[in-house]
């Protein structure tokens, strides 16, 4: 934590940064003509946030080396401090054991913050490990004073460095690897080899290695970059697949017989420092910064190339106020856009962009010369120390302005995808691409920025208008459309008919030109504007003013295509009748089946084109309503030719036959075609259509009057006979052919007497009007209602009786016959009624015998208790028993009259006992009467409740067989009783 006054110095500097900020984005931006107002709710943050760290050192501060979480600094002469940044409450403290004066050069950690080295003065090298305590010397590296340290990023692990390139103050390279095991009995040194691979040279001397670095390609080449005070050096080779372990002096080896490709710089202030960015998510580097003499040396790395690593570079020269003699340059760390350098006060951001300094911030004096300036690479904060004190900075959102810089150098891609999520910046960039685009005369680019802007719509226009560019115009014009909500009603409008009169005078004037292929392109594009489905509802809305634009231009072949898009077929069918092209109209019919359009444009289709409006009739099926052709039908059956009239029979046939139309008007004028123009099929159709009047579809009364005007007697009398008018039919049928008028005299097969009438009437037109004798005497064989005495009295006086003497004799045996019959049916019934007087004398004298022993069949209780029932299959009953049986069985009606019966039967024996009290007063032929007539009664309807009960056995009649089908138990009673045994 940051003391009080620290952290009011901390947030003094962030609000001069933040206005600083402010004062350079509202100068360089213009929010002229855009629809965006920047409003900033809050100050925003800068992107360089200062905080220094609540930590008092002990000592003051040599070094300082931060990596991966991990910080380690040195402190005075022997003690050495380790922080875990992610728990920065546990301190650990390590003693180097130095028993002499000599102190800390330099600290070196790993990426993997696990590998510590230590270079003295003394030109000796220690190691410490994060796991250990113990420091031990690296005995091999004794004798140099190391510079720099390349390390391994690819085999660099928490136990060993892999091959590591290390750089010594006299200008060689060795290589080493360094493990953190113990080693064997007889090698405890951590370092495993230390050998010299190359050395480097300024002026013919050597210099020393101020930086080293280690990248390999993703294609496995591996470049190697080393600076001394003046030069960069690369070095560039592959190692075998699977030999990284082996070390990286092959490649040095590889450029031995070259010279080394190095650049050059001639200031020189006695040390260089370079360093890296390495985006988020990204293995390998990206961009670079050498701080030398003469600046900083900046650009991208680009691992494509074969001879050099380094692309793109610039040179930022030092401003007035670094003078490498006595305010030099002491860091140098790398960002994303930036590139930020530790002067002994203060320290600068400069814009890789565009070379401006962007920030400054100066360190009060009372902290002392600021020492050194180190990121950490997986982390991303840059450290600073001083021998007091140790400050921090948080880098964020760094990218927000950077859309400015690449708008300003019209890099306006780059600028766009820097401010995806600001729509305010965005207009803005937009805004001065199209402008930028206008000014070189891209017209189209322009219109394409300028659609996507809040700029004033009026100015764009009228700039395109005034340059005379039109089809730049129609660009702006479709993407302002296309970006537009569905809600924005008015301004849909405006643009689509705006962009229709523009494609009909562009369509114009590629057609006076005759130039044929871009006027196609040119239509084709418009009728895909016309066709598009984002904007049918406003072209459909407005079709009316669309149409008028066509026409005004005289465009009938867009007008068609616009109508058939917007499905307003009567207007391309019209179209195409009235330029006599009906087949063309009739496709469309067929092709979209619209039954209203069908309706409307068949009359006029069926004048020119017949058979092929019957075909489509035809095709179309079920979907028409015949009865709503028929007007156009009957006009031109009336006065068309005899093509017409023979495909309207056709559909009307079709309709009957294949579609089963009902309708009566169908049938009806599907009648009266066949009575005028084809009579041959009139009969045909009459017998199919059926013989009962239910079956028939058509007016009987109006096929009987259209026949009858025709003179077709035969269809006629088929009318009267469905209208079962039989003497009508007969009558009429004589007029053509006797078998005709024979058959429909049979037609009332269940009145005999009309039969005989209808004959009667064929036998006398025979007879009167044939005078046919012979014919005659074949309708009383037709006929066996028919006698000859009927038929007698139609003859004349002057007939002779041999013409019909067998007809006599023939009737005179059948009435022999007959009288045979009824002699031989009257005997049978005498013999009949004689054996059932047998039958009953029988049944009175017949009785059964009953032992004392016996039970009643139902209650199983001895049977001579009660009154009881002996039946012949030998069940007895009780009588009271024999009435629970049956009563259950028998109908409604026969258990009204049981009861009806015994209520009599009750009543007849009480009267009787009141008649036995008063017996002695009256006197005894009177009483002896009334006895009489009170005993008749009561055993007359004993009688009668004995033919209801007793009729049959209860178990083995016809009642017991009629009752296999109920259920044992009445489905009334059933919960009753299924209660009753729970």
């Amino acid at each position: 934590m940051a003391s009080i006054l620290d952290e009011y110095e901390d947030s003094q500097n962030i609000r001069h940064n933040s206005q600083q900020h402010s004062r350079l984005s509202s100068a360089n931006i213009g929010l002229t003509h855009s629809g965006f107002v920047n409003v900033r709710l809050e100050e925003e943050k800068p992107i360089f946030n200062k905080q220094r760290i609540d930590f008092t050192p002990p000592e003051r501060i040599n070094h300082l080396a931060v990596c991966n979480n991990q910080l380690c600094m040195s402190l005075g002469k022997d003690t050495l401090l380790r922080i875990d940044l992610a728990k920065p409450d546990q301190l650990n403290q390590a003693e180097l054991g130095r028993k002499d004066d000599s102190k800390v050069y330099k600290l070196f950690l790993d990426p993997t913050g696990s590998h510590l080295l230590i270079s003295l003065y003394s030109s000796e090298c220690l190691y410490l490990n994060r796991n250990t305590q113990k420091v031990r010397s690296l005995s091999r590296w004794r004798g140099h004073l190391i510079e720099s340290v390349g390390w391994n990023k690819l085999l660099g692990n928490e136990t060993s460095t892999g091959p590591i390139l290390v750089g010594t103050s006299q200008g060689i390279i060795f290589e080493a690897e360094i493990s953190a095991n113990e080693g064997s009995l007889f090698n405890t040194n951590p370092d495993q080899y230390f050998r010299q691979v190359h050395s480097l040279e300024e002026d013919g001397k050597p210099a020393p290695v101020c930086c080293l670095e280690i990248e390999r390609s993703p294609e496995n080449k591996y470049f190697i970059i080393a600076t001394t005070r003046k030069r960069l050096f690369q070095f560039v080779g592959k190692v075998a697949e699977g030999s990284e372990q082996q070390g990286l002096s092959t490649i040095f080896s590889q450029n031995q017989d070259l010279l080394p490709s190095f650049q050059e710089f001639p200031a020189n202030m006695g040390y260089s420092e370079i360093t890296f960015y390495t985006a988020k998510l990204r293995n390998f580097p990206k961009a670079f910064a050498w701080m030398m003499g003469n600046g900083v040396l900046y650009g991208q790395l680009d691992y494509v190339r074969p001879d050099s690593l380094l692309s793109d570079v610039q040179v930022w020269e030092y401003t007035p106020d670094i003078d490498i003699s006595q305010n030099k340059p002491i860091s140098i760390v790398l960002t994303q856009f930036h590139f930020l350098l530790l002067l002994h006060d203060r320290i600068k951001a400069i814009c890789t962009l565009n070379g401006q300094v962007v920030y400054e911030d100066v360190f009060p004096d009372k902290f002392g010369p600021l020492k050194r300036m180190i990121k950490d690479p997986i982390g991303g904060l840059v450290w600073i120390y001083t021998e007091r004190a140790v400050f921090r900075y948080h880098i964020q959102r760094e990218s927000r302005d950077v859309w400015q810089m690449y708008m300003s150098m019209n890099k306006f891609d780059l600028a766009k995808e820097y401010c995806r999520d600001r729509p305010e910046c965005m207009d803005m960039v937009l805004a001065k691409e199209a402008e930028y685009c206008f000014q070189n005369r891209r017209y189209l680019e322009s219109a394409k920025c300028y659609a996507l802007t809040q700029n004033y719509f009026e100015e764009i226009a009228l700039k395109f208008i005034e340059a005379k560019q039109e089809e730049a115009l129609k660009e702006f014009l479709l993407k302002k459309l296309n970006n537009l909500k569905q809600s924005e009603r008015t301004q849909i409008t405006l643009l689509v008919t705006w962009l229709t009169e523009l494609y009909l005078n562009r369509l114009g004037q590629l057609e006076s030109d005759d130039n044929s292929l871009i006027f196609q392109e040119t239509r084709d594009e418009f009728r895909q504007f016309l066709s598009s489905s984002k904007h049918r509802d406003c072209l459909f809305n407005n079709r009316g003013t669309i149409y008028d634009l066509l026409a005004s231009h005289g465009n009938v072949d867009d007008m068609v295509y616009f109508s058939v898009v917007m499905q307003d077929y009567e207007r391309v069918i019209s179209h195409y009748c009235q330029h006599d092209n009906f087949s063309a109209a009739l496709d469309v019919l067929a092709k979209h089946c619209d039954e209203k359009l069908f309706y409307k444009f068949s009359p006029v289709l069926m004048q020119h084109i017949p058979k092929n409006v019957v075909n489509a009739w035809i095709q179309m099926g079920k979907r028409l309503d015949p009865k709503k052709l028929i007007p156009a039908l009957m006009n031109y059956s009336q006065m068309g030719s005899a093509q017409q009239i023979n495909e309207t029979i056709r559909y009307m046939e079709f309709c009957v036959y294949e579609l089963n139309v009902t309708e009566e008007a169908i049938h009806n004028y599907l009648l009266s075609l066949y009575a005028k123009y084809k009579s041959d099929s009139l009969l045909r159709y009459l017998r199919q259509a059926g013989t009962h009047p239910s079956e028939i579809h058509y007016d009987l009364k109006y096929a009987l009057r259209l026949c009858a005007e025709h003179g077709f007697l035969q269809a006629c009398v088929l009318v009267y006979r469905i209208m079962e008018l039989h003497e009508e039919a007969v009558d009429l049928a004589l007029q053509v052919d006797v078998d005709l008028a024979k058959s429909c005299a049979d037609l009332p097969e269940d009145d005999e007497e009309m039969r005989k009438k209808l004959w009667l009437k064929i036998a006398r037109h025979v007879v009167q009007e044939e005078k046919d004798v012979k014919k005659a005497m074949n309708c009383l064989s037709s006929c066996n209602l028919l006698k000859i005495e009927d038929i007698l009295p139609f003859f004349p006086d002057f007939v002779t009786i041999d013409h019909f003497k067998e007809a006599i004799c023939s009737s005179l045996e059948e009435y022999n016959k007959h009288i045979e019959e009824l002699k031989q049916e009257m005997e049978e019934a005498t013999e009949s009624a004689k054996r059932i007087r047998e039958d009953i004398q029988e049944m009175r004298n017949k009785y059964g015998v009953v032992d004392s022993q016996e039970k009643c069949a139902a209650c199983d209780f001895p049977l001579l208790n009660r009154p009881f029932y002996l039946f012949l299959c030998g069940h007895m009953f009780h009588n009271d028993c024999l009435f629970q049986e049956v009563t259950p069985h028998l109908s409604a009606f026969k258990q009204n009259r049981l009861e009806e019966l015994q209520k009599k039967l009750a009543a007849t024996t009480q009267s009787s006992k009141s008649r036995h009290r008063t017996a002695q007063k009256e006197e005894g032929d009177t009483a002896s009467l009334g006895k009489g007539i009170g005993a008749t009664s009561r055993e007359q309807i004993i009688s009668d409740i004995d033919d209801i009960v007793a009729s049959e056995c209860a178990y083995c009649g016809e009642l017991m067989i009629k009752s296999i089908d109920k259920p044992f138990i009445d489905p009334q009673k059933f919960e009753q009783d299924k209660s009753s045994w729970l």
